[in-house]
């Protein structure tokens, strides 16, 4: 399996002894060693896939990087974290990844209607297996706990991903953006219930 770790918070770097890693196309900052590098692309297979990317453009262009050497990832001099996954599904905003292990399975989750006016939260990706994931966020990544008596509602532009036993919704409520101070937008959040995490950013996109 791959090694990811951080160089700095800003720098992701990736020991590759044989294996495969993705990400975005254009983070690659430098590397050493023998390695190649192939476009991909990213978005799932199948119908959902291609509704996701017709309908969001969020047909993201990938990388895949193969061969033994060590490859240095940023962008835009995001924070970097990188999240560990023992058999479990994270489900993560396009915007918000970084780079992955191949041995991981990637997915389209169909979050609503609700969000169709923006694209945000409308399709997101889903990530799950054994291996590591690295999202990048404005500002250090946050993570709170979501409990059956504590549900957690986020701003949609605030929100990163999440996993566990989660249930995600859209709830409107018209003075959202009037008393956070935003008079423009969709006034409504996402709520989760459940069992599990959410990650969010401390910045809007």
């Amino acid at each position: 399996m791959t090694s990811f770790r951080n160089n700095t918070d800003r720098l992701l770097e990736v020991t590759l002894q044989g294996e495969k890693v993705l990400a975005i196309a254009g983070a690659m900052v430098a590397y050493t060693g023998s390695v190649k590098f192939e476009k991909s692309l990213l978005g799932g297979e199948g119908i959902f896939g291609a509704i996701k990317r017709k309908v969001t453009s969020e047909g993201m262009q990938m990388m895949q990087a193969s061969g033994t050497g060590t490859v240095y990832f940023a962008h835009n001099a995001a924070e970097i974290t990188i999240i560990p996954l023992g058999g479990e599904k994270l489900t993560i905003e396009s915007s918000s990844l970084l780079a992955y292990d191949t041995t991981l399975k990637t997915g389209t989750s169909f979050a609503g209607l609700r969000g169709a006016a923006s694209g945000q939260g409308l399709f997101s990706t889903t990530v799950e297996g054994n291996g590591s994931i690295a999202v990048i966020s404005k500002g250090n990544l946050i993570m709170l706990a979501v409990t059956p008596s504590s549900p957690l509602r986020v701003d949609p532009d605030a929100f990163v991903g999440f996993k566990g036993d989660i249930k995600q919704e859209f709830v409107f409520d018209v003075n959202w953006r009037t008393m956070v101070g935003q008079s423009s937008g969709e006034s409504y959040q996402h709520k989760f219930t459940g069992t599990g995490v959410v990650f969010i950013q401390p910045a809007e996109r």
